[in-house]
This record gives C-alpha cells, structure tokens and sequence, in this order.
C-alpha cells in the first residue's frame, strides 16, 4: 500500500499530517496510519513534552502560552521537513502558525472532524489548559474550524480515528487538488470525492470498487459524460425530468439490469442530478434485494444534497419520495466541472439546497453563502456535503436530527406534488419552501435576505403556477406525517439553529402559503 499511495500521491516521501481540535483522535489515527504504511507515527505535543522537560499543563502554567507556540511551531516543522517521510499528529493549534499552514501544502494532510460536543465531553475532565472554560473552548472550536477545512486533502469523523486502512485505500491515486471526505453511517462507510476534472479530465474510479459497471444515467448526462466511465457493461437511458422518477421507469430500469446480466458482484453507477441519484439508487437497492451503486452527480442539487446520504425512492402522483429505502452508495464522484455543461435554471435550482444547508449549517458556510460566494465553488460545495454527512452519520434514518435536512421540503414537496411535478424543479419548489419555513418561524429578516439571494439567483419568490389550497392539502400527505397527528415541521431561530417536530396551526399554514401566492 505505501508504494501505491506513494506513487499516487508525491507526498510519500512527504509526510502524511493529521490534524484536528483537542480530542479529536489525532494520536490515534497517526498511529493506525503508520502502522499499515509500515512508517513511524510522531506527536508534536509528546515530542514538546520531551524536549522541554516537562508536560505541557506545566509549559502553560511556568512559561506562557507564547512559549509553547514557539515550540509547537519549532517542532511541527522540523517533524513535517524531516528527511524519512512518516506519519506526524500535529498539536490543535499548530495550524494558526503560517509557517505550519505554508508546509502543510506539501504533505497528505487528514483533518480527524470531531463534533463540539464530543470534543467537550472527551476533554472537560482532562489537564489540558485550553479546555477548563467551555465558553473558550467553544469560541477556539469555532476559530479553528475553518483553518482544518482549508487544509485538509481529507476530511475523516474522529469516530473512525482508529481505522485509517480504509481512507488510504480511498486516498489512492487521488488526483490533484480533489478531496476527499469520508462518509459514516450505521450502515457503513463509503468515500466522498470531490474536486474539478475528476471524472472529466481524471477519469478517475475508487480502486476499491471493483465489478462490472452498469450505468443508469439520463440522455443528457450520459450524451455528455458516459464515455468517461468506461469500461461499461451496459447502459440504461431515462428520460431527463421529475416525471421519470416513478415505478414504472423503476421497473425498466430493473428489467434492463436483468437482461444485461447483472449479478451481486457488479456495480449500478448513477450518472446525472438528483432524479437519476434517487432512482438508480432505489433500483440498486432493490435489485436481487440490494446491490452496491456509486454516486456520480452532475447537478448542483445532487453535489451538495442528494447524492450523499443514502435516501433513495421514487414519487408516486399523490406524494413525492413515498416508495423508497435507505441504502448508501459505495463511492460518490463529484466533479464539479460537470456543472458548466448545467443549464442557467438549473443552476440556479441547486442554489436552493446550498441556500438551505447554509441555514442549517450557519457560521461561516452561512456567511460565505450570504456574501455572494460562488455556489459551485468547490469550497461551497464540499462544505455543503460535509455538513449533510455530519448529519447522517448521528442520524442516518431520519428518526432524529436528521430531520433538519428537510427545511423547506415540506412546502417545496407539496408544491412539486400539487403541480404534477412539472411546474416547478425541484430547487424551485425547495425556494419557496424557505421562504414558507421562515414564515413559519417568525424570521422576517432572515426571510427578506433569503429572498433576496434567491432572486438574484433567478429563483421564485412567489407562488404562481399552483392552487395554495391544494398545497396545503398535499401537506398533509407528507411522508414525515406520523399516525394521525399533524405533520411535523423544521423551523428555524437562526442560522445554525434549528427545531424538528415543530407543529404548526393548520391556519398559520394557510396563510403562509396564501402569502406565497399574493
């Protein structure tokens, strides 16, 4: 293995850095690393520890904190430029010294992601003098956050810290400039790439999926982007549009997985946006009662939310996603040059999902959004998927936190089921879905910027192509909707706030979504 990732990957002989906040597992992954690269792990803070003759409580109490930012600087270098390339566990702070941040450039660099709460939990009782005031705790967790996401060619829960053979298997022959985030859930893991050129000047493939491929793909993606998967063992067309999501094109898709042979060892590999996402994905899951698919998204909508996750389903007439399972891809390839072959409405429609995930987010993705950032900007987009697969992991069948994802689709689906699902993209509907929610939750501020952002972006603010009575009806058959009691709605207090299971007065929501409409 250390050959190949050598070989794949300039950075051995470099070093591989693991970075992260206290408590994150930083330690324990480099060693997991070193020990299946056959190389030495080192820690920055034992090694300060052993040059200054004392533990680093003791540095902080005697010294200053300066002093051991001098140090942690002096030694983090010297470990990252040694000459025997190996696996070195930086300090939490180590990245705010520019000098660490400038070489780190050069080297494999694996942020551990540890959530606030963990982190707080793992290091309150502890000696280490950063972590006995959690206001200031919080306040460096905040600080920090954004420097490991800038850094890191992979982004790995610190849940998984001690299991690093997969994530260097995924990390093989990784082009330039992608990234990679590694994926958990209860029912297993998969990685994430992300990055321009991957598939369509890369042509690059997960080395750990192996079996023939059979693409599910619509006319447009696979006219532009099937060839670049190749080998192939078949390929199966749908139609582009909402309208193909359904059972029947379930059942074509199926028929032509059967007569072209595929078996269990082989992989479906779902090439297109969201639509082509839930379907071939409810197929793979399915088929001979689950097979493996991989991801590979070419619209804004399934780049920063439906292609990760492992929701896949179909819509019936009376409902959107109502028949369908959970089952997670083995690999997601998120190109994101695919999206200037994207349409400007569709475009624009995905804007909608990084609108939302920003909300649910807040901090900086919230920020970067609010300021105008680019919405295909790479930097978006992996912050757009790496908070769903924080989300997903602590909650991966939706009996929790999960169900803040759904901001906005509880209007945005009713509006999409009221219109046949041709009035509106799915973006669109999720639109005004936010404006709804925000309603809703009282935010009259947040709902004018957020209506704002959205028409500049050519998105709809107002309702106009459905009956409002008819969405409010089709409310009611959402599929969050439990026993017989009223459906359950996400509504917001502010950016990075949120509240699930909200019941909302049948009145309040005919209003809101009457409002829509004047």
């Amino acid at each position: 293995m250390a050959a190949r990732l050598g070989e794949a990957r300039p950075s051995i002989g470099r070093s591989i850095a693991c970075i992260g906040f206290m408590g994150a597992g930083k330690s324990t992954a480099a060693s997991s690393l070193a020990q299946a690269l056959g190389v030495h792990a080192l820690d920055v803070d034992s090694v300060i520890e052993e040059r200054l003759g004392k533990p680093i409580e003791r540095v902080f109490a005697e010294d200053g904190e300066a002093a051991f930012r001098q140090a942690e600087e002096q030694v983090t270098l010297e470990l990252l430029n040694a000459s025997q390339p190996g696996v070195v566990a930086l300090g939490g702070g180590a990245v705010g010294h520019e000098r660490v941040r400038d070489v780190l450039k050069n080297h494999l660099t694996i942020w551990l992601d540890v959530g606030l709460e963990l982190a707080w939990e793992r290091c309150r009782d502890g000696s280490r003098p950063l972590a006995r005031d959690q206001s200031h705790f919080e306040r460096l967790y905040r600080a920090r956050e954004p420097l490991y996401a800038e850094l890191a060619d992979a982004t790995v829960p610190a849940e998984r810290s001690d299991r690093m053979q997969p994530v260097l298997e995924a990390l093989d022959a990784l082009p330039p400039g992608s990234k990679l985030l590694w994926a958990t859930s209860a029912s297993g893991d998969y990685p994430a790439y992300i990055g321009p050129g991957l598939v369509t000047q890369h042509r690059f493939w997960p080395p750990a999926i192996s079996g023939s491929r059979f693409l599910v793909t619509d006319g447009n993606a696979g006219r532009l982007y099937g060839d670049l998967l190749e080998p192939l063992a078949a390929r199966i067309r749908i139609m582009p549009g909402e309208q193909s999501k359904t059972i029947a094109h379930a059942e074509i898709v199926w028929t032509e997985l059967v007569r072209a042979g595929t078996t269990r060892d082989d992989v479906v590999v779902a090439l297109g946006g969201g639509v082509v996402g839930d379907l071939a994905g409810f197929c793979a899951a399915t088929y001979q009662r689950g097979v493996r698919y991989v991801q590979v998204p070419t619209t804004l909508v399934a780049q920063v939310d439906s292609a990760y996750g492992g929701k896949t389903g179909v819509d019936l007439s009376e409902a959107k996603n109502y028949v369908g399972a959970f089952h997670q891809p083995s690999a997601v390839l998120a190109d994101v040059d695919t999206l200037d072959s994207l349409p400007a409405a569709e475009r624009a429609a995905g804007y909608a999902e990084v609108i939302k995930t920003a909300l649910i987010a807040g901090g900086e993705l919230w920020e970067r959004v609010r300021t105008g950032a680019d919405p295909a900007d790479p930097h978006v987009i992996t912050a757009c998927a790496r908070t769903k697969l924080r989300i997903v992991a602590r909650d991966e069948r939706d009996a929790g936190i999960r169900q803040v994802l759904n901001l906005g689709h509880t209007v945005g689906h009713a509006i999409e089921a009221a219109t046949g699902f041709a009035a509106y993209r799915h973006g669109e509907a999720v639109a005004l879905g936010l404006l709804a929610a925000l309603r809703l939750s009282d935010r009259e501020e947040l709902r004018d910027e957020v209506a704002h952002l959205l028409k500049a972006q050519g998105l709809p603010t107002r309702l106009e192509h459905a009956d409002p009575d008819a969405v409010v009806m089709a409310t009611a058959r959402d599929k969050k909707r439990r026993g017989s009691g009223e459906v359950p709605f996400v509504l917001l207090d502010a950016p990075g706030a949120l509240r699930t299971g909200c019941p909302v007065p049948a009145r309040d929501l005919v209003a809101t979504i009457r409002e829509l409409a004047a």
